[in-house]
């Protein structure tokens, strides 16, 4: 079974940063796609960002020039800096990993966002 352990959320003023991570581990052959979803009260969940194996990056249009993902493959990690944050970027932010040679998706339990006008 595939787990996602997320950490770095919590609270932060307009304007600043934080660093979200996400270890994944489990008994497959490593992860084609590892990413990140939110979800704000009343609202779908999004996704936030994405990226592949071989570093190719995917981002909403929302998010584009403040946040970065990346990854570590050697520790199945994945990274998102957030930068210039808004309270419009206030949600639960989840994790989301594919293991290799599954169409199967795998996600975190989530962990919050809060940024204060």
């Amino acid at each position: 079974q595939v787990q996602l352990v997320e950490s770095g959320g919590g609270l932060v003023q307009a304007g600043g940063s934080l660093r979200l991570s996400c270890a994944a581990s489990g008994n497959i052959f490593g992860f084609n796609v590892m990413g990140w979803y939110r979800q704000a009260p009343g609202k779908q969940r999004d996704l936030v960002a994405a990226i592949t194996s071989g570093g190719s990056t995917n981002y909403a249009d929302s998010v584009k020039g403040r946040f970065t993902i990346s990854r570590d493959n050697a520790k199945n990690t994945v990274y998102l800096q957030m930068n210039s944050l808004k309270p419009e970027d206030t949600a639960v932010y989840y994790c989301v990993a594919g293991p290799t040679r599954t169409p199967r998706r795998y996600w975190g339990q989530g962990i919050q966002v809060t940024v204060s006008s």
